[in-house]
């Protein structure tokens, strides 16, 4: 059944591929040469993708037993590891760490401002805060 689904599925893409150069040239004017560009399209990304199926597969056998003793190794230095871990007694105290970063500059000395106020406009009372004319106000 696998097998039914793969035939199907390659030949839906290579009909696809095919469909949509042909449409790029335009229906009317279609040429058997057109058409045979257009299978030979399909199948070199046909024959592509079996490429790397059968590569990954190759890959998988060749690497695969090596992969699993390399992990299975790890998984053993692990272990032996935590072993160890265990025996240690760990101080709660923080760690103190020196920053990479130098010192801020220090930055110069404000220039006394003409206006003996703030730098804030603070209506007096006289004015009200906001106009009493109605309209645009920026």
């Amino acid at each position: 059944m696998r097998v039914s689904f793969l035939v199907y599925g390659v030949l839906y893409v290579a009909v696809e591929i095919v469909g949509n150069q042909l449409e790029t040239v335009g229906w009317p004017n279609i040429t058997p040469l057109d058409v045979a560009e257009a299978l030979t399209n399909a199948m070199l990304a046909i024959v592509i993708c079996i490429a790397i199926v059968v590569g990954v597969d190759l890959g998988r056998e060749r690497w695969g037993p090596a992969l699993r003793a390399w992990h299975q190794e790890r998984l053993r230095l692990a272990a032996e590891a935590h072993e160890h871990r265990a025996d240690v007694v760990w101080d709660d105290e923080p760690i103190g760490v020196r920053s990479w970063r130098p010192e801020p500059i220090a930055l110069p000395a404000a220039a006394a401002s003409a206006s003996p106020g703030g730098t804030y406009y603070t209506p007096s009372s006289a004015s009200p805060p906001f106009p009493e004319e109605p309209g645009p106000q920026l």
